[in-house]
């Protein structure tokens, strides 16, 4: 196998794969990136067995076909220390792969191809057709919410639903959940469809996605999720398991409301979260007529008091709270006013932006 293209053409494909390649594999030939050429086409592969990502580059300058496996780490490093206009020839030599670019030369242990895994193409698999920047801005309304090492495997992704002519995502690690929807044109779906994909996969296909209309495919099967683009392929596997019913959990018939600036309130439960407790991080909202009062402390006995005035015209209530859990919330609105909808101190409380429900957001309250 041998082939040569500009640094600027490998770079990006190579950072985007090397990202997949865990540091600490129990295989040797999963630390490595599969590099294979053909048809004019270098497509360069990464898995760590849960998920599986391919770039594409195509080749102007005459290749011989073939496939090997280079130490990504290394691999990247080398590519990553060449000037920016370098051109990078790559050579297959036995068990051994030469990078020359201009007057550097540099030598590569590798592994054969035929020892490195890849993921079968489920003929079964359900095909969709979405725009990315609304996938990517479905993952980045609800990431914030998924569980990290819960015990319950299954809060640790993230729920992909499509349904009629809307995809859903939620996201929850049992104290708070997540929740967006969005329409898609073309989209026709009858029977209710329903994957949880692992946290890993998420992170992974929303570093992938352009914020434009193009479109990603969408393969699901039984047990893998495939996105592709022209200059992308990712497979990530499938939890398997039973997502809590996220209907069942959005709080109805609130009848306390409150309407804020969300600049505003963000900075206000920054400044009280200063002095509240580190490890539980609790806060008490105080509602009076048109007056929000913020209070916290922790065991040094410091405490703060933060006031703003805000629309609300409901009975005095008090709900203590994770800070952090308010600020995730508030940091992933994008508009300018924020609704907190709310029954009594002991009850969940439903955060939407003002003007966009598109995507709604429920805390549950703390004991403080």
């Amino acid at each position: 196998m041998q082939f040569s293209l500009a640094r600027e053409q490998l770079i990006k494909p190579l950072q985007l794969v090397s990202g997949v390649v865990e540091k600490r594999q129990t295989l040797p030939v999963l630390s490595n990136v599969l590099l294979e050429v053909e048809a004019n086409m270098l497509s360069l592969t990464g898995t760590d067995l849960e998920v599986e990502l391919v770039g594409r580059v195509e080749l102007s300058e005459p290749s011989t076909e073939g496939a090997i496996t280079v130490p990504a780490k290394k691999f990247l490093d080398i590519v990553r220390s060449l000037p920016d206009d370098a051109i990078i020839s790559l050579q297959q030599n036995e068990e051994r792969v030469q990078v020359v670019s201009g007057r550097s030369k540099f030598t590569l242990s590798s592994l054969p191809a035929s020892e490195f895994p890849n993921i079968e193409n489920d003929t079964e698999a359900e095909e969709y057709q979405l725009p990315q920047k609304v996938v990517a801005k479905l993952i980045d309304a609800t990431s914030f919410a998924m569980a990290q090492q819960d015990v319950r495997y299954y809060l640790n992704g993230m729920l992909v639903e499509f349904h009629n002519s809307q995809v859903r995502t939620v996201s929850t690690d049992g104290h708070r959940l997540a929740m967006s929807a969005r329409h898609i044109d073309g989209l026709n779906v009858t029977e209710r469809k329903q994957v949880i994909v692992p946290r890993k996969g998420i992170l992974e296909l929303n570093r992938l996605l352009e914020d434009d209309d193009s479109t990603v495919q969408i393969n699901l099967s039984s047990t893998h999720l495939r996105a592709t683009t022209p200059t992308f392929s990712f497979t990530t596997k499938l939890v398997d398991g039973k997502f809590p019913d996220y209907e069942r959990v959005i709080p109805r018939g609130g009848d306390k409301e409150m309407v804020g600036d969300r600049q505003v309130l963000k900075s206000i439960f920054s400044r009280a979260a200063i002095l509240s407790n580190e490890k539980y991080r609790g806060v008490r909202m105080s509602l009076t007529e048109g007056n929000l009062v913020v209070k916290a402390n922790n065991p040094e006995q410091e405490e703060a008091e933060v006031a703003v005035e805000v629309d609300y015209s409901g009975p005095d209530i008090e709900v203590g709270f994770n800070v952090s859990y308010l600020l995730d919330v508030l940091n992933v609105i994008n508009g300018d006013q924020v609704r907190f909808v709310m029954a009594d101190a002991n009850s969940s409380s439903l955060v939407t932006d003002f003007d966009d429900d598109a995507s709604q957001y429920v805390v549950m309250p703390m004991r403080l």
